[in-house]
């Protein structure tokens, strides 16, 4: 471009920030340079006052931002400032110039782009050299040597006294640069069907440093260079990308990409005041999967979740729902937390088997990003999560100490990390979906259900709901699921054969009609905006009337538990998590109010989830220590009935008491002989009892 043309890019660029940014420049002047050193530019602006200006913009984005700089420096200000190192950011740039991060080639080189992502990881910010002053230490000459990105440049010779040196920087007459790298990653809800997300470093100067966390969803603007592989000795001919950026922002919108559109809009309003819309979304969920109704409901109430509240005083109450469901094998679990990974707007999938809890939490990593020096942490599933789902499979086949990095992610939705000298807090606002199988692999009918979990008490205390899934043969039931699963395979081998194999007989009608009674009643892709379009716009509120029928609910469990010796039937936990759920169950209708409808629907949900656990087997009564304290109020009466049985029958004997006296007191008090075993076995387990001689005990 010639000096002119240079000349009128700087008018051009200048006449913009007045028609535009006039009072942005202004603003920036009086807090340049120490509160702002950016005016940040939105392209469309631009694009509306001159397209060709702004696609020259993407295209040659260096040069134009030195003459939008340029014009910067000119801009009449009516006081006097000189705004010398101020920086021109652009941000906003069109869908074209957004590429996902898989998507960036060779032609996107040196040229501007937007991409999304998630921050994986960030390095601390640290001073860059940009323009080093040497001073040569035989004769005193300053030296000045501007530093490009590669290796560090010292001068070849002193220009006073023209000998090689030594020299030594002179750091008050050299100009720095605050520098961060940053990793961003694909964020998950764009990828589908178990793509390896791929990521991008971007490389950052000056004021838009240490904004953005590990786990932040941004979209980051820059210019797209190379740096070689390989290292000195050998250098490769394939080169990396990085991308120089020019903005940074962290993206506020929960589901970036979903494109809602009028129609889908009306679509779902539509959906919204249908008759039966909670049939309808329960038939969506996993429709290969025969019955399970109320699970599936309990997870379209999870997939829309309640409303997050913070209150006056700072704090927050969780408006995230975590379920677990517990069952036999072969009860289609894992099918169910699969296809729930694919209708959430945002899920992240991990199986207990492979999981460590660094690798739900955060891990500290020390690798070749950044210097290789220093430790950096890398977001693990619960954060990259946040703001949507965490699928985890198999929870019992955990270590357990893995397990108990989840229970502060659970309820204060937050990851607390100490490693490697780092302390940070990470945000972990996600629901947990989680299954797992009984202790024994299947559920033992005589057992009570709050054994055979082998997890522990502290961590199923956090669930709102926990399902059991028990396989027991029932004859019309089996056939009817028989039946069902038939129908899929033979709708699957239908649609399979139409599409492999040209000379088929079966005409498009047979297999229309055999695929509806597999496909899903809304489509899965519109049951993610719908979802995503709720929680965007929908924060009801409760009526009267839902409240007191909770409360009432609520208060009539726990009146249960007056008597001496009465278990607790339930905690304050299940008071938040019936609000959840109702707020919840409000949403799917787009309602702003939860009436009592809702609050009767969730009832009925927790009344059968506390019927199948939280029921003491002995009494039947309603127990919430089995969930909570991992043993019933009988079961301890029990132990302490047997302790002490032991201890007065010891005093009698001289060598301890023997276990068959031990077991027939026990049966004359009304305690079963099997029972007594058992708690005896437990008793030794944790060292209250131990055996002297054999078959003779003693309490410690």
């Amino acid at each position: 471009m010639a000096q002119a043309g240079n000349s009128e890019l700087v008018d051009s660029f200048e006449q913009f920030f007045r028609n535009y940014y006039d009072n942005e420049i202004k603003q920036l002047a009086q807090q340049y340079p120490n509160e702002q050193r950016s005016l940040h530019v939105d392209w469309q602006d631009l694009y509306r006052y001159d397209p060709n200006l702004a696609d020259d913009v993407l295209n040659q984005p260096e040069q134009l931002q030195r003459y939008a700089e340029e014009a910067l420096r000119l801009y009449d200000l009516p006081i006097d400032v000189s705004l010398g190192q101020a920086h021109v950011r652009i941000r906003n740039l069109p869908d074209t110039e957004s590429p996902e991060i898989r998507e960036i080639r060779a032609r996107d080189m040196n040229s501007l782009v937007q991409v999304h992502g998630i921050i994986r990881k960030a390095t601390d910010v640290r001073p860059k050299i940009e323009e080093a002053a040497f001073e040569c230490q035989l004769c005193g000459t300053l030296s000045r040597i501007p530093q490009s990105s590669g290796d560090f440049q010292e001068p070849h010779e002193c220009q006073g006294c023209e000998r090689q040196g030594p020299f030594k920087v002179n750091f008050d007459q050299s100009e720095f640069v605050d520098s961060q790298k940053l990793r961003m990653q694909e964020s998950p809800e764009g990828l589908r069907g178990g793509e390896t997300p791929q990521s991008l470093d971007v490389h950052i100067e000056d004021d838009i440093t240490g904004e953005v966390t590990p786990g932040d969803h941004v979209s980051a603007t820059g210019v797209l260079r190379l740096e070689q592989q390989g290292d000195q000795q050998e250098k490769s001919p394939v080169f990396d990308f990085y991308m120089e950026g020019m903005s940074v922002d962290i993206d506020e919108e929960q589901f970036e990409d979903m494109d809602i559109t009028d129609e889908d809009k009306a679509e779902i309003v539509r959906l919204s005041s249908s008759e039966g819309i909670y049939e309808k979304m329960v038939a969506s969920i996993a429709p290969s999967i025969y019955g399970y109704e109320q699970e599936k409901l309990a997870m379209i109430l999870q997939l829309f979740s309640g409303v997050t509240k913070q209150l006056p005083d700072g704090s927050r109450i969780r408006g995230d729902l975590h379920m677990l469901l517990i069952g036999d094998p072969g009860t289609g679990k894992s099918q169910m937390i699969g296809y729930i990974k694919n209708i959430a707007p945002r899920a992240v999938y991990t199986s207990g088997k492979g999981s460590s809890s660094a690798g739900l939490t955060a891990a500290a990593v020390r690798d070749d990003f950044g210097d290789g020096q220093q430790w950096t942490l890398e977001a693990g599933a619960l954060v990259l999560a946040d703001q949507g789902i965490a699928a985890v499979d198999e929870l019992d086949k955990m270590r357990s100490e893995d397990r108990s990095a989840m229970h502060e992610a659970l309820e204060q939705q937050q990851i607390s990390v100490s490693k490697a000298g780092i302390n940070a807090t990470l945000k972990s606002r996600c629901s947990l979906l989680g299954a797992a199988n009984p202790k024994y692999g299947r559920f033992d009918h005589y057992e009570p259900i709050s054994e055979q979990i082998d997890l522990e008490p502290a961590l199923i205390s956090r669930f709102d709901l926990i399902f059991t899934v028990t396989d027991e043969p029932d004859e019309e039931k089996d056939r009817n699921l028989a039946e069902h699963i038939i129908t899929t395979n033979y709708a699957g081998e239908l649609t399979t054969q139409q599409e492999q194999m040209t000379s088929m007989d079966v005409s498009s009608e047979e297999i229309e009609e055999m695929t509806e009674q597999v496909d899903p009643e809304i489509d899965a892709e519109l049951l993610r905006k719908y979802i995503a379009y709720a929680k965007q716009n929908c924060h009801p509120r409760m009526t009267e009337a839902a409240r007191n029928a909770i409360r009432d609910f609520y208060v009539d469990l726990r009146s249960k538990g007056t008597d001496d010796d009465a278990p607790i039937p339930v905690t304050a936990r299940k008071l938040e998590a019936l609000v959840r759920l109702s707020e919840a169950s409000a949403r799917v209708r787009l309602s702003d109010t939860v009436e009592e409808s809702d609050a009767n629907r969730v009832i009925e949900i927790v009344r059968s989830c506390l019927q199948d656990i939280g029921v003491d087997p002995e009494t039947g009564e309603f127990d919430a220590d089995i969930v909570e304290a991992g043993t019933s109020k009988s079961q301890r009466d029990r132990i302490k009935n047997i302790k002490q049985l032991i201890s007065d029958i010891e005093e009698e004997y001289d060598d301890g008491a023997p276990v068959d006296i031990v077991l027939e007191r026990a049966e004359e008090i009304g305690m079963d002989q099997s029972k007594a075993e058992h708690e005896i076995d437990k008793l030794k387990q944790k060292g209250e009892v131990y055996e002297p001689s054999t078959d003779n005990l003693r309490t410690t």
